[in-house]
């Protein structure tokens, strides 16, 4: 019982000396961060050039050729990766997308699509979604991208350069 009286005395104590005028007041430089926001305005750069394109490896089933255009690389001030994919399929055809990945959570975003004549489609705003990405042995361009270019450790490149350099690197130097 004695320990608790004491124990009790110092709490009031305490508490009497944090209401005094002559306590040091403690202020808290912290905030609370604001949740995250994708960029508005997404806008997709220049049409791929040929000179631009760098493949990157995909795996050993891969059948299809995968480019980036290393002039359209770009990571934003809310964190996402932005690039030109362009899939040069083992049957002839070309598809080209503006991309981004969330290195945080993730995720990948189409923004729009390439045309033959060298225009974009953007994506529909009820289409622009984020979505998982799977590292499965078919179709796991975005697993390669994502683990050994652009988001070594789950967290994104600093900036293009970064990136360009991975790509020329064959992966990224922090890359498991």
């Amino acid at each position: 019982m004695k320990h608790l009286a004491v124990f009790a005395v110092a709490i009031i104590s305490a508490s009497a000396a944090a209401q005094s005028p002559l306590a040091p007041k403690v202020e808290s430089n912290f905030e609370e961060a604001a949740p995250w926001q994708e960029l508005k305005e997404v806008e997709p750069p220049a049409f791929p050039r040929q000179e631009n394109l760098r493949e990157y490896y995909v795996g050993p089933v891969a059948t299809n050729n995968y480019f980036i255009d290393a002039s359209t690389l770009s990571v934003g001030s809310d964190g996402i990766v932005r690039y030109v994919l362009v899939v040069r399929t083992s049957g002839g055809a070309t598809n080209v997308s503006f991309e981004g990945i969330n290195c945080k959570d993730l995720t990948w975003k189409h923004y729009a699509t390439g045309r033959s004549d060298g225009t974009w489609v953007k994506s529909r705003a009820t289409r622009i979604e984020w979505r998982p990405i799977e590292n499965k042995p078919v179709n796991r361009h975005h697993a390669a991208l994502s683990r050994d270019y652009f988001c070594p450790a789950s967290s994104a490149i600093n900036n293009a350069e970064e990136g360009r350099n991975a790509l020329r690197l064959g992966k990224h130097p922090d890359a498991k």
